[in-house]
């Protein structure tokens, strides 16, 4: 009796022990060298559009739809096709590791032409290619185009996302088998996905602590060799699933990322600032257009025209330049988000300030500008 109790105890343990904080498995961290996806690339033809395939000078569309009906068993003069139901598109798609000959994969269908809508399209059977001009698989299907386009006959309009580009889920058969040399029998290669010597070498304790002292070694920062213990030398399926479910806790890389383009900015959670003074002034300009009609006065002699005049008025503000915010020196990544709110910095000027810290010295990380 005291036999089960313990082992229940021990049980309950186990359970609800608390985990590693920010604890990661490995195969969320790594890729094993070897088993990797593989680009597909194929041109082909989507018809059954409903006048909004293309038109005028997309001789590529009137050659490709010419040739698939001589395939076909159809003689057709080329002059005399307008493929205004039809459009050239390219389909991509990506080849899973361990991808057998009848599965089915999703493919992305993008137009090449002027067409405007692939609404309600088909997909012709499409050769996929690799990059080495072998076919791994084919396409065909119904597209679906996640979107919708409305207009009226006076011009006005109204769409939602792209109408152009569509996917076809399981559109795509494989046909080729890809060998995978990473079961061959030799030692296993991790990489990972974010290089770092941290990483490397905690990735390895982890291995050693689940598998044995010596089971993984760090080749450099990117890369650890795992030799197989004897129980996994003929199992290496069994190897990867438990290499997978090893939990690490990683090292987070003090970075800040910034998007230009759209004033998008990510903080790491190991980036820190020095004590500094920061004059933050920000200028904003408004310009606001309007249209006002102007029309001749009533029962004037001389007949005029009724005219739109555009009147604009721009206004400026500017904020305050000469104004010192002390910043000091931050712990958390909270306490740098609070200190940088209490200036009032807009994600514009955000991008302006961090770059200024860089420079200065008093910021603790590294900026990636995309």
């Amino acid at each position: 009796m005291l036999i089960r109790i313990a082992s229940l105890l021990m049980f309950l343990g186990l359970m609800f022990a608390p985990r590693a904080a920010l604890a990661t498995r490995v195969e969320e961290m790594c890729d094993v060298s070897g088993v990797r996806s593989n680009q597909l690339i194929g041109y082909g033809l989507v018809v059954g559009l409903a006048n909004t395939g293309d038109t005028g000078r997309s001789q590529f569309t009137v050659q490709s739809t010419a040739a698939m009906l001589r395939r076909l068993g159809a003689t057709v003069d080329v002059t005399s096709i307008q493929p205004k139901n039809a459009a050239a598109v390219v389909i991509t798609a990506t080849l899973p590791p361990f991808s057998a000959p009848g599965m089915r994969i999703d493919v992305t269908v993008s137009s090449l032409g002027n067409a405007r809508s692939l609404l309600g399209g088909t997909l012709l059977q499409t050769p996929l290619f690799g990059a080495d001009r072998k076919v791994y698989a084919v396409a065909q299907g119904p597209v679906l185009v996640g979107g919708f386009s409305a207009s009226g006959v006076t011009g006005s309009s109204v769409s939602k996302n792209h109408l152009t580009v569509g996917r076809v889920p399981e559109g795509g058969l494989v046909e080729r088998l890809v060998e995978t040399p990473a079961l061959s029998g030799k030692p296993l290669v991790l990489t990972l996905r974010q290089p770092s010597f941290v990483n490397a070498q905690r990735v390895v304790d982890a291995i050693d602590a689940a598998l044995g002292v010596g089971t993984a070694t760090a080749l450099d920062g990117a890369s650890i060799r795992v030799t197989p213990p004897d129980q996994y030398k003929k199992n290496f399926v069994g190897l990867l699933a438990v290499l997978s479910l090893v939990e690490v806790e990683p090292d987070n890389s003090a970075r800040v990322v910034i998007d230009e383009r759209t004033g998008t900015i990510v903080l790491g959670g190991a980036v820190r600032i020095s004590e500094v003074a920061i004059a933050q002034g920000g200028l904003t300009i408004e310009i606001q257009e309007e249209q006002s009609a102007s029309q001749p006065a009533p029962f004037t002699l001389n007949s005029g025209d009724t005219k739109v005049v555009p009147s604009t008025s721009v206004d400026v503000e500017q904020g305050n330049t000469s104004a010192l915010h002390h910043v000091k020196a931050t712990a958390t990544l909270s306490d740098l988000v609070t200190a940088l709110n209490a200036i009032g910095a807009r994600p514009r000027d955000l991008i302006a300030i961090f770059q200024a810290l860089r420079t200065a010295g008093a910021l603790q990380a590294r900026i990636e500008v995309q």
